[in-house]
């Protein structure tokens, strides 16, 4: 059986078929028709002629793509998750701005620090968010009280992030840095700063603001090993995250035990999925969350 945790607790989204290498997606009132590599089967619908479809991504012969609008809808709107807010906006290479499936990992981190603030009441509790996208995952830890430094060399990427954190009423308690990851925690350890936790959502490959190359499978080890040297004393967690096609969790698993031996830490791995009206869940990406209490 696979290991897999799914994101069941969506109102504002929703998927509502796959087929053929699509997946339609409804956004809250907005409906969105965009590739998704892991959909290798067949559906029953044709995907591309279900009435109400307000855009279709289309892929170009020539590498990315982009929109094609059908229907009016906004250039940019609101969802929610609980007592989170989202601004979506389609963009290139089909994205929206936010993976609904890490609502996953915001609960089980917003878990983890706030049964930590309730052993230790008035203990700060220090975030740090590596390849930090939208913020998703720094918008949820603050908002269940820790501070976070959210890290990104996407200037844009990280000004969404603090559109999204004033959505959810998060005015406080985020740093937001534009920089190369691995150069900021270089100097985060030669200042002797050091976090509670610490998430990461690497690249399969990606360049810094200074031309940086990164290449997941050569570079995630010795990544992850070099975080562990601002992990405090007792840390609260890691996590990875990764879309890249063919990192199996137990990969994951088998970097956090190796590099986190020295903290004695819990670790455990699992494919992160979203549920669909077809009655089967779409896995989405892998992810590690190693633990210590």
């Amino acid at each position: 059986m696979v290991s897999m945790k799914i994101a069941e607790d969506w109102k504002d989204y929703k998927i509502i078929a796959t087929s053929e290498g699509m997946k339609l997606e409804r956004w809250g009132d907005v409906v969105l028709l965009r590739p998704d590599p892991q959909v290798i089967w067949k559906g029953d619908t044709d995907l591309y002629s279900v009435p109400g479809i307000n855009a279709v991504y289309r892929r170009s012969s020539k590498g990315g793509g982009a929109w094609e609008r059908r229907l009016p809808f906004p250039e940019e709107w609101n969802i929610s998750y609980r007592d989170l807010t989202f601004k979506i906006k389609p963009m290139g290479f089909k994205h929206t701005g936010l993976f609904p499936e890490q609502a996953v990992n915001w609960n089980a981190m917003r878990s983890l620090i706030a049964q930590r603030m309730q052993r230790e009441p008035g203990r700060e509790i220090k975030i740090l968010n590596l390849f930090a996208y939208t913020g998703g995952a720094s918008v949820a830890c603050a908002k269940q009280g820790a501070l976070v430094t959210h890290v990104d060399a996407a200037k844009g990427m990280v000004e969404r992030a603090g559109e999204n954190a004033r959505l959810s009423g998060v005015t406080s308690g985020i740093r937001y840095i534009v920089d190369d990851c691995a150069k900021f925690v270089s100097r985060e350890i030669r200042r002797g700063n050091l976090y509670d936790g610490i998430i990461m959502d690497p690249p399969s490959y990606g360049r810094g603001p200074g031309g940086e190359m990164w290449k997941i499978e050569d570079d995630l080890f010795d990544f992850v090993a070099m975080c562990s040297k601002v992990l405090a004393p007792k840390p609260l967690f890691v996590l990875i995250n990764s879309y890249t096609t063919g990192l199996q969790p137990c990969v994951i698993n088998n970097i956090l035990q190796l590099t986190l031996k020295r903290f004695g830490a819990n670790v455990q791995s699992y494919e992160v999925g979203l549920p669909t009206e077809e009655g089967i869940p779409l896995p989405c990406g892998a992810s590690g969350l190693a633990t210590f209490d």
